[in-house]
């Protein structure tokens, strides 16, 4: 009796997965707990392990494919039975605990919204795919369909379409969630960052000694540190359910690194611990591992503030979408060379724009002002950061 395994219940809330490459063929033999296949979830890389021993019957699912918890990958049959054709045994085996088998005929889920819209527009939800919890559909499906439909109807020259999979489709999914759930506001601001240019060529050999090479990013999180310890409210999140703002009392910060699959953040825990060097050294070894793809899921996770560098890229001021649950997310632009007032005259000085977008439920404009020049003050005269470090 041949066994399916099907894709176990991987915890943190994930209900589907990328199926990235197969680590067995037909015909090979596995033992219990060997890596079988490598699937890419909402937040990294992983490899699911046979619950099994016995040999690859048949493989039910392509690289490429897109699999929800619950779906068969393939079958196995078991050491003492490989010879012995018979039934297919329908049990699965999670990490989490053992998944209910699917019902005799396919239900279609759908929020009540989707539902009212679906009769609205005469739309026949069992051609829509669902992106919800447990495959339900929402409205923002039946939007997705609605404009593949329309793209489809209105092309008249050569295309090529693009498949949101992997890192890429959950960075567009969790950049709609922001969007949809939280009150988004951006204010920006200048600072005066010569001194810190300096500081930062006169003292390249001591990171360098480390392995390390020191960019602007750590004053940036230790000045973003210093200045939330006097607005909490932006390191933060909110609870809908009950109405309430959850301060944080530690600072774990999201770093936003770019990789060839796209956006990924990983987190920084304890800056408040941690000195400009120590953070230099962190910062490198989190942003190799993102683009190498050996960054656990632990890493990715917990943040209670977001930092984005997009300056890297030549941008000057934009509009950064925050990180949910997050708060609020500042961002640099690029340092550029500009006439500015410096002791009372007229100079050529080294300029950075900042921008800050927050959940403005979280806290005001004026909340958010004074953080912003608390950070462009730290950042300008950097004995402060010395002088109220801990």
């Amino acid at each position: 009796m041949a066994f399916e395994f099907r894709l176990p219940d991987l915890g943190e809330g994930i209900a589907e997965v990328e199926l990235r490459r197969w680590l067995v063929k037909e015909g090979d033999g596995v033992v219990e707990h060997q890596s079988i296949v490598e699937v890419e979830t909402d937040k990294a890389a992983v490899e699911v392990p046979s619950p099994r021993k016995g040999t690859v019957v048949r493989i039910r699912r392509q690289e490429g494919e897109t699999v929800r918890v619950g779906e068969v990958l393939l079958e196995i049959a078991e050491e003492e039975e490989t010879s012995k054709p018979g039934p297919v045994e329908h049990r699965s085996v999670g990490i989490v605990g053992v998944l209910p088998e699917p019902d005799a005929e396919p239900v279609v889920r759908a929020t009540p919204m989707a539902r009212k819209l679906a009769r609205e527009r005469d739309i026949d939800l069992a051609g829509v795919r669902g992106s919800g919890p447990h495959g339900s559909i929402t409205p923002e499906d039946l939007e997705q369909s609605a404009t593949s439909s329309r793209l489809q109807a209105e092309e008249f020259g050569p295309v090529e379409r693009l498949p949101l999979r992997g890192v890429r489709r959950t960075i567009a999914r969790n950049l709609l969630a922001s969007q949809r759930l939280t009150a988004f506001v951006t204010t920006m601001e200048e600072a005066d960052v010569t001194d810190l240019w300096r500081l930062r060529e006169r003292e390249q050999r001591a990171p360098e000694a480390r392995g390390a090479h020191m960019t602007f990013l750590p004053f940036f999180i230790k000045a973003a540190q210093h200045a939330l310890r006097e607005h909490p409210c932006l390191n933060a999140a909110i609870d809908d359910k009950t109405e309430t703002v959850i301060i944080k009392k530690h600072y774990h910060f999201g770093i936003a690194v770019e990789t060839r699959e796209g956006l990924m953040v990983p987190v920084i825990r304890d800056v408040e611990r941690k000195s400009i060097l120590d953070l230099a050294t962190e910062i490198q070894e989190l942003g190799t591992k993102a683009r190498e793809r050996t960054i656990g899921v632990n890493e990715l996770k917990g943040n209670s503030f977001t930092i984005t560098n997009f300056g890297h890229f030549g941008g000057v001021f934009a509009t950064p979408v925050i990180n949910w649950p997050d708060v609020a997310i500042l961002g640099f632009g690029r340092i550029v060379e500009r006439p500015w007032v410096h002791k009372g005259e007229i100079a050529i000085r080294k300029i950075l724009p900042l921008s800050l977008t927050f959940d403005h439920r979280a806290a005001d404009g004026a909340e958010a002002g004074q953080f912003l020049t608390k950070v462009v003050r730290y950042l300008e005269d950097l004995a402060l950061l010395f002088i109220e470090s801990v």
